[in-house]
């Protein structure tokens, strides 16, 4: 109870010049309370007489004498473990100290503009007390108090010039900024202050926009890890299943080899016997005919030439067919294409695209893009024109394969997927997720064959309709038996000999729109290379007399 009767008295004991429990207290005539050392050295160094707490001035220096009875409280004091100031008023790292205290600082509460000081709540004081002192401008701790005051004058800032938008003193308005717009700095703060939250409204609306775009991404590249470990895991177990099903046929046809191996030793041994044995009584006899020949004995060579000289049965064993060759032609040629096959995939592109409706890219492996007509007739796709697309200036027919700009308009019944200016059509079939190859041929002076988005607009005459004029669509123009293409109304021309076949090869996923010249080879005319985010549409635009036919192809018409 006493300790915290105690406690309450803290402030009391504390010196105002150090800012500490008071040693060998002394008061002063004006009845404050400082350390011996603290007001001796206050009045040495600033050889004047006063009160560093209220200011007040003694003519002559006061005789200074131990406060004995406030001397043994403090004793006590000290005993209770209260003697030591809160730590939190002291100045840390990012507060502004105050600039009367000595020793150790204390945290400032206030700066003062006049003062061009900040000061602790001890410290600050006088400014309450004194009526000098009152009229003193406070302001929140700051370090920088030099940037409130004008280099020229030392007067405090207190108003904005809006001409040279510029803080200036009272002088600085009189003077070099007379005839000038000046207001107080509260007013032009106010002003300002609007234009700081629409500023802040502004980033905290492309703040919201950017985290908003950071959670699509991170969920997108979740997504993304999610269907590269599916690809992964289906082609590992492809792979795994086709080197399991390669091991096991080597292992097979070996197996295969070496008991067609035994079967045919067996036979070869069995024939090598039988052979030895011939050799070995072809031998005797040959040693025995010998022996009869050199002999002297006439009666005896005539009574034996009879039976001896006579050659033995020859055996059937060496008839025997022995297969030494265990080559297979079939085997090798078709363990070549394998080889091909797998050495083309190798060299087949990862490929990414998003399916609509769906916010995380989908991998999957795309061949390379064909060379040959052959291999981009593998890529067919049947079209067919849309006739509730068709301008009225246009004919369809051969099964609405060929359109064709005849000039009298035809009965179309209304319909809102129908082109009212633009002399243009559209096929039915929707594009996207794929790779497709198609062939128009071409006739007349003008024609224009795209692709475009279902958005494409389709009443007016506008940019916003036209293939190509927009970013909706992507075309080529073949007019006058010249090339360009189009996209975003942004045209370039293309410098290749007309051919009347146009080929068009689309790699939805890859973002590739191609133009290839055909005849007994085919010839790059240009090239897009984009990100389709929808399917797309064939079309075309012609010119009077002009006419396109949609070719009548199979994958297998090369």
């Amino acid at each position: 109870m006493a300790e915290a009767h105690l406690g309450g008295l803290q402030d009391e004991f504390t010196c105002s010049v150090c800012l500490d429990t008071l040693t060998d207290p002394v008061t002063i005539p004006c009845g404050h309370n400082f350390c011996l050392k603290c007001i001796t050295d206050c009045w040495d160094q600033s050889k004047e007489n006063f009160c560093p707490q209220c200011r007040e001035n003694f003519r002559t220096r006061p005789t200074l004498r131990r406060n004995t009875l406030l001397n043994e409280v403090i004793k006590k004091f000290k005993k209770t473990g209260l003697s030591s100031p809160p730590s939190q008023n002291y100045a840390g790292p990012g507060d502004v100290e105050c600039d009367f205290c000595t020793g150790k600082k204390f945290r400032a509460v206030m700066s003062c503009i006049t003062c061009l000081a900040s000061f602790c709540q001890t410290h600050l004081q006088p400014h309450y007390e004194i009526a000098a002192w009152k009229g003193h401008k406070l302001t929140d701790p700051n370090r920088n108090l030099k940037e409130k005051v004008c280099e020229k004058h030392q007067k405090s800032l207190e108003m904005f010039c809006r001409t040279d938008k510029m803080c200036i003193c009272m002088m600085c308005g009189m003077t070099e900024h007379d005839g000038h717009e000046k207001v107080e700095l509260k007013t032009e703060r106010e002003g300002k202050q609007k234009q700081l939250g629409a500023t802040l409204r502004g980033i905290r609306k492309r703040l919201e926009e950017k985290e908003k775009k950071l959670r699509e991404t991170r969920k997108t590249a979740e997504e993304m890890k999610l269907s590269v470990q599916r690809v992964m895991g289906e082609h590992e177990k492809s792979f795994t299943d086709l080197i399991h099903c390669i091991e096991e046929t080597h292992k097979k046809l070996t197996e295969r080899i070496r008991e067609q191996e035994k079967r045919e030793m067996k036979k070869a041994e069995g024939v090598m016997k039988q052979l030895e044995k011939e050799i070995e009584e072809l031998k005797r006899r040959e040693a025995e005919l010998k022996e009869l020949s050199e002999t002297k004995d006439h009666l005896h060579f005539l009574q034996t030439f009879s039976s001896r000289c006579v050659l033995p049965a020859d055996r059937d064993s060496l008839n025997f067919m022995i297969t030494a060759d265990f080559s297979s032609e079939d085997l090798v040629k078709e363990l070549s294409c394998l080889k091909k096959s797998l050495v083309k995939i190798s060299q087949w592109d990862i490929m990414t695209w998003t399916p609509p409706g769906r916010e995380a890219p989908i991998f999957t492996l795309q061949p390379p893009e064909p060379q040959s007509r052959e291999e981009f007739l593998k890529y067919f796709c049947p079209l067919t024109l849309d006739i509730n697309t068709a301008h009225r200036d246009l004919r369809l027919s051969e099964g609405n394969k060929k359109v064709t700009h005849e000039g009298k308009k035809a009965k179309y019944p209304d319909h809102p997927d129908r082109f009212d200016r633009c002399v243009q059509v559209l096929c039915r079939e929707a594009l996207t997720g794929t790779r497709c190859y198609w062939e128009v041929d071409c006739s007349g002076d003008f024609m224009m064959i795209g692709v475009t988005y279902k958005g494409l607009s389709r009443k007016g005459g506008g940019d916003e309709c036209g293939l190509g004029n927009n970013k909706k669509s992507w075309s080529l123009w073949c007019f006058n038996s010249r090339y360009s293409v189009r996209h975003n109304n942004k045209q370039t021309v293309i410098s290749a000999p007309y051919r009347p076949r146009i080929g068009v090869y689309l790699d939805w996923p890859a973002g590739s729109l191609s133009f290839y010249s055909v005849s007994h080879t085919m010839t790059l005319l240009h090239r897009f290379n984009t990100s389709f985010t929808e399917p797309l549409y064939l079309g075309f635009s012609l010119g009077p007399d002009s006419s396109v036919t949609i070719s009548h192809l199979t994958p297998c018409d090369h």
